[in-house]
């Protein structure tokens, strides 16, 4: 069987939707190495993907690579059998080709919370989605969070709709020596303790009161962050030193060293208003730091009984839990153990067998 995969972000992509393609293509050669797989998008040299073909524009497409992924490759698509939007997108026209369509619907939070958006993207991703969902054979949902969010913005029909869950990187399973974590924080200055937070640095990761959950609740630890640089970046850091918090930001902390950064810190707090699937929570999870995150959305999906929530609207919360876990050794240990049980749900064998079965 001859399965396309739209790479775009699997080549391009170093956040969310790009770990979620470049490991759904690692599962698939994996567990079912009997198919043929076709990577459509332009390659770059920053990710290989072994066992697999890349398609990419030629001629005058190869200059209008975005519009080659939404209109022009689908006259490469003859003989293929399945083709997978692995970010909510499938190219126009698709409906007319005699293959299985399948498109992966990782959220909409575009629609949610439409004022953080610019109305252009709005425009364009509403349309998008849309067509994907008319359109499509096969809707994966990563929660049952976007499940129900795919129904309610975007009228799908339920029937066609499967709910996989994904993981994470395999390196969040592996034992992280203390001798790691003192590099890591040699190198990267970091205090001997402190609570973590990770994700892109914007409004929606809800930094601004995790910061002021801990001033109110007088929590003295100082706050490493991890994600991007951005005007929002700066704000916070205003806003810590007003509200007393010791915040430290790492813009570009390299992939190699973030487990060990998970692993020396005291607690994992993770506030962030809604999401997809949450997978900084998994990662958490498997290298064994205690987990807070938000009451609603798909954490409790991810959490499960693991984790303990907040309501990401209340700080006072949000400090409250956060002290209750720092204060408590045995709830931390049961935390920890707890979070390997729940992340066992999340393996590569468990995502790659549910995944084959409704795919192919």
């Amino acid at each position: 069987m001859r399965i396309a995969l739209d790479a775009k972000r699997a080549y391009h992509n170093h956040r969310g939707l790009g770990n979620y393609s470049r490991d759904m293509i690692r599962l698939l050669t994996t567990f079912a190495p009997e198919h043929e797989y076709l990577l459509f998008a332009k390659p770059t040299d920053r990710y290989s993907f072994p066992h697999t073909l890349t398609v990419a524009p030629k001629g005058l497409w190869a200059l209008l690579p975005s519009l080659w992924r939404s209109y022009g490759c689908l006259k490469d698509l003859n003989g293929v059998d399945i083709y997978w939007g692995l970010s909510g997108e499938l190219p126009f026209g698709i409906h007319r080709k005699p293959l299985k369509k399948v498109v992966t619907i990782h959220d909409a939070i575009f629609l949610r919370y439409p004022e953080l958006y610019s109305a252009s993207y709005r425009r364009l991703f509403t349309r998008k989605v849309q067509y994907a969902c008319d359109h499509a054979d096969l809707i994966i949902a990563i929660s049952e969070q976007t499940k129900r969010d795919i129904i309610d913005f975007f009228h799908a029909d339920e029937r066609k709709i499967q709910v996989v869950y994904q993981g994470c990187n395999n390196r969040f399973r592996e034992p992280v020596t203390s001798d790691q974590m003192a590099q890591v924080k040699a190198q990267y200055n970091l205090p001997q303790r402190y609570i973590l937070t990770v994700g892109a640095i914007e409004p929606r990761k809800n930094l601004s009161r995790l910061i002021e959950a801990m001033s109110l609740a007088h929590i003295d630890l100082p706050l490493v962050a991890i994600g991007g640089q951005s005007a929002y970046a700066l704000q916070m850091a205003q806003w810590a030193q007003e509200k007393g918090v010791h915040l430290q930001m790492i813009h570009n902390l390299p992939f190699d060293a973030l487990p060990a950064v998970y692993k020396a810190a005291e607690v994992f707090c993770y506030p962030s208003i809604f999401e997809g699937f949450g997978i900084p929570i998994l990662e958490a999870m498997c290298i064994g730091t205690p987990v807070l995150t938000s009451t609603g959305s798909c954490f409790a999906e991810t959490g499960g009984d693991a984790a303990l929530y907040a309501d990401p609207y209340q700080p006072a919360e949000i400090g409250e839990q956060l002290k209750h876990i720092l204060s408590d050794t045995a709830l931390q240990e049961t935390m920890r153990s707890k979070g390997f049980a729940q992340a066992q749900k999340f393996t590569d064998e468990q995502v790659a067998k549910n995944l084959i079965n409704v795919l192919i």
